[in-house]
């Protein structure tokens, strides 16, 4: 049984035990909403991205307890359950939301119903694959990311709420390649860089899946410049999320493995400063993560007089 979205904080994408709501009406796990506010000083919502001006959290108590409420009905369930196939759904139906996509005016709300569906299960995966939901998807995302309007912006955050659960892989040939085209690729990286917080999980994980397939990130940094590694990095810092941290080490690991170009770009936007000052304090993965970054960034002489030019440079190391 697929856990509800509203189970899960916004920030960590993890099931909240501590659900709070803020003034903007979402909730949030206590812990990662008082560290937004109160150790990264964000004055924003990470959903909405609204303004806050009252850090007042409300528990959630009606939550709390629907959750507890749902695990205890995953421990009731007999172990043979899992093997039971999932609700079937009509096929017409997926079809007539892709086909509503172009003109609809409530695209936010066709593309919440779309994830509904796929997010059932491997099947209805497949279907949304086969039916030509990947085109329709990332056909919405490309014409509606050049608006300014928040509605707009809004919805191509959750086409990437679609996207970033496929597989896109190199088995699914036709999906990977229609992702990882030029626009779409931008799109998913300007969303990193602005998104809320729930969307640049999303495009991190779409990342992530795609640095696997050993893309050429090339095109992309020429694109993006600097701002791509800001967001990367911004990600690595902030630590709120520990997948988003990790797959971001892992994005990083793969583009300046790729490129030694790339790596000039990462020091000028403060790659060593920040690996630096996180190491102490990291799990031994992490660790080795970033210490293999640092050693990739050293073999440019850019990279060496960083480390050398920081107070905590060498005796970190």
């Amino acid at each position: 049984m697929n856990c509800p979205p509203d189970f899960r904080c916004p920030i960590s994408m993890e099931i909240m035990k501590d659900p709070v709501t803020i003034v903007t009406g979402v909730s949030y796990e206590r812990k990662n909403i008082e560290k937004w506010f109160f150790v990264y000083n964000k004055k924003t919502c990470p959903t909405t991205m609204q303004c806050v001006e009252s850090f007042d959290m409300t528990p959630n108590h009606t939550l709390k307890r629907l959750i507890l409420a749902w695990k205890e009905t995953l421990l009731a369930r007999p172990s043979t359950s899992s093997s039971m196939p999932q609700p079937l759904i009509k096929h017409d139906e997926m079809v007539s939301l892709f086909t509503a996509l172009e003109s609809s005016p409530f695209k936010v709300s066709s593309m919440k119903k779309i994830r509904a569906i796929v997010e059932l299960g491997d099947e209805t995966k497949s279907d949304f694959i086969r039916s030509g939901g990947v085109e329709a998807v990332v056909g919405m995302l490309i014409n509606q990311f050049d608006n300014s309007d928040f509605v707009s912006f809004q919805a191509c955050e959750e086409a990437l709420g679609i996207l970033h659960l496929l597989p896109l892989s190199k088995q699914d040939e036709k999906s990977f390649q229609l992702i990882s085209k030029p626009d779409p690729m931008r799109s998913i990286a300007i969303i990193l860089q602005r998104g809320s917080a729930e969307a640049r999980f999303y495009a991190i994980t779409i990342f992530r899946k795609i640095a696997k397939t050993g893309f050429n990130w090339n095109p992309l940094l020429e694109d993006q410049g600097i701002d791509l590694f800001k967001s990367l990095l911004e990600l690595v810092y902030d630590g709120i999320c520990n997948k988003a941290s990790s797959y971001a080490l892992e994005i990083l690991f793969e583009i300046l493995s790729s490129s030694k170009k790339s790596r000039l770009k990462a020091i000028e936007a403060g790659a060593i400063c920040i690996l630096i000052e996180l190491l102490p304090d990291s799990n031994r993965s992490k660790s080795e993560k970033m210490l293999l970054l640092i050693k990739l960034l050293c073999e440019s002489p850019e990279g060496r007089m960083a480390i050398v030019d920081h107070s905590l440079g060498i005796p970190v190391i």
